[in-house]
């Protein structure tokens, strides 16, 4: 009976450290930064890995909230635990946007079709594809945020910022409007971004 529960302590250690380091990989950490947010040194993380012992359960609760999984995910087995290398992840996300974009270029061209078509005495049909530069750069800010690369958010907000302003020039100039001094609104804007950015890397590096 004691032998039976050792080997099933010891299979359930080795599943939970096989999870730890899917999920590690799968979050681009590594096991000193898992450490350190987890308030352990690497070396327990290193342990856990191997198999070679278990997180309490306050651990594994602080896992499953870092990770966004459940307790089952981190204590079950599963079939596929093999991690895409980093090279093929960035690639795919990399698809991903592209084609994301794509869309929003589509989108574009079909309404500047339609406008042709069903009013073509209008002049400004062009402005779609104006339009389509800083939706364009939401799509891309929004993966940035989910996947974490800092500097192509500081990218896509700037060329947001200034991509609506000329938005909003370019739509009043059609009109005969030159509201040029709109740009001047970027200025702060784009001070505040970058502050933001900056201020928000300070504050996880001293919350961590």
């Amino acid at each position: 009976m004691g032998y039976n529960g050792g080997m099933e302590e010891e299979r359930l250690a080795i599943t939970i450290g096989k999870n730890i380091t899917r999920l590690r990989k799968m979050a681009n950490m590594t096991q000193l930064e898992l450490a350190e947010k987890l308030n352990y040194s690497d070396k327990s993380v290193s342990k856990w890995e191997q198999g070679n012992g278990t997180p309490d359960i306050n651990v594994l609760m602080q896992l499953s909230e870092l990770f966004g999984v459940s307790l089952d995910d981190l204590v079950k087995e599963h079939r596929e635990n093999k991690v895409l290398p980093k090279t093929t992840r960035k690639l795919r996300r990399l698809i991903i946007i592209c084609c994301s974009v794509g869309l929003c270029w589509l989108i574009a061209v079909v309404c500047f079709v339609l406008i042709r078509i069903l009013a073509p005495e209008l002049d400004w049909t062009w402005l779609s594809f104006v339009y389509a530069v800083p939706v364009s750069a939401v799509v891309v800010l929004v993966f940035a945020c989910v996947w974490r690369y800092k500097l192509v958010r500081i990218f896509s907000v700037s060329t947001l910022i200034w991509t609506a302003l000329a938005c909003c020039y370019l739509t009043a100039y059609a009109f005969g409007q030159d509201i040029w001094l709109i740009f001047l609104i970027g200025i702060p804007l784009q001070v505040l971004a970058l502050f933001f950015f900056v201020w928000w890397k300070k504050v996880r590096f001293f919350k961590s």
